[in-house]
């Protein structure tokens, strides 16, 4: 009953777009078919639909899981974006479900879930896993290699998801050089003129991984006045079809892993932006915090595990660390009673860096379409292989 009413009330926004209240009732009703409308996955529900369309063509059903109830713009843009195609069927399950009916799907976009080789023994109808974004630490890539199924992620550079987290970056230094926390507690102390900040005017700032984010962010500090120390492990040569003046000229002094510890006691800031693997989990550790300015402010737009945590709390609490700004954790969802977010030079945001408008449309349109093109038996297109 609740999911026909979602339908009709969709059909009827999507005939009247004028509709003043159309964006966010259309979200609602997005919502509201993940877990109603016959087409979709009732997270209540035992049993898989059926794979045929429902307008009584007998083309068979492209059928996309997305794994996880967390950033649900993720799931709902491309439920709007993929629409007017009966013949795919989009569908949500929360993580603990995602075992019982992985062996329905086709393509899957694994956000948050775990895929480990048993799990990925269960996908017997998968044909691609893909990451709503590019993080796939949790992806056992041997396995699903090993079982014919391609792993994927969407180019940061290509959707605007880069420049969304080089931006939240920036919010955090500023919060943190503003002293954010602070000024909140002013305000509520009708305190007017206080706390002093600083500026980013003038700081450096060493961005720890040159790849997507870590570009963009460059391109956002030069106006701020900053100068920026980056670390790649290879940087494009002169006769590369990248140049210099593309890449490594926004770079005031460049390295290689080998000099992240030079570059972190030179940083007023250091920003990970490096992707979670074996080499760099726990990268930020004693050794390298030690080895930053006394005073100077670390932020994490990469993953959680980049930061060793004991490392990093320790730290803060002596005062070598003069603050710390993060997007991500490293348990996640965040634990709100976690003392290192009880300290007052520590920000934290709900790993909201990459999610926009701009780079969640643009990311459904990817999902959308390379679902669009296994069911029509096309190349993908935008998506990077990693295997």
């Amino acid at each position: 009953m609740v999911g026909a009413a979602a339908s009709n009330l969709r059909r009827a926004l999507l005939t009247n777009p004028a509709n003043p209240a159309h964006p966010a009732l259309l979200r609602l009703t997005s919502s509201l078919r993940l877990f109603f409308d016959p087409r979709g996955y009732s997270k209540m529900a035992g049993e898989p639909l059926d794979n045929r369309s429902g307008s009584g063509s007998s083309k068979p059903v492209t059928r996309v899981l997305f794994c996880g109830l967390q950033f649900p713009a993720s799931h709902n843009y491309t439920i709007e974006y993929l629409q007017k195609f009966p013949f795919i069927q989009v569908d949500v399950v929360p993580l603990e479900k995602v075992p019982q009916v992985i062996h329905h799907y086709h393509l899957c976009v694994v956000k948050m879930c775990r895929f480990d080789s048993a799990l990925i023994a269960k996908a017997s109808q998968m044909k691609l896993l893909m990451q709503f974004g590019v993080g796939l630490e949790g992806v056992d890539i041997d396995a699903a290699t090993e079982n014919k199924i391609k792993v994927a992620r969407i180019p940061g550079s290509t959707t605007g998801n880069s420049v969304s987290c080089a931006e939240m970056s920036i919010y955090l230094m500023l919060g943190l050089l503003r002293r954010l926390k602070e000024m909140e507690i002013a305000v509520k102390q009708r305190a007017l003129g206080e706390p002093t900040g600083e500026t980013l005017f003038g700081k450096t700032v060493f961005i720890l991984g040159f790849g997507a984010i870590g570009i963009d962010l460059a391109k956002r500090l030069r106006p701020f006045g900053v100068k920026i120390l980056a670390t790649k492990r290879k940087w494009p040569s002169d006769d590369s079809c990248c140049s210099n003046d593309e890449i490594g000229g926004l770079v005031d002094k460049k390295g290689t892993p080998e000099n992240m510890y030079e570059f972190a006691g030179e940083a007023d800031i250091v920003v990970a932006c490096l992707s979670l693997n074996k080499e760099t989990a726990g990268v930020v550790d004693a050794k390298f915090v030690s080895s930053m300015k006394k005073g100077s402010l670390l932020v994490n737009i990469a993953r959680g595990g980049i930061l060793d945590y004991n490392a990093v709390y320790q730290h803060l609490e002596t005062g070598h660390l003069g603050g710390l700004g993060i997007d991500v954790a490293w348990f996640e969802p965040f634990d709100p009673d976690d003392p290192i977010l009880k300290l007052p030079n520590v920000l934290i945001t709900p790993h909201v860096g990459g999610v926009t408008e701009c780079s969640y449309r643009a990311m459904a349109k990817v999902v959308g379409d390379c679902a669009l093109q296994l069911h029509e038996g096309k190349p993908f297109t935008v998506i990077e292989f990693v295997n």
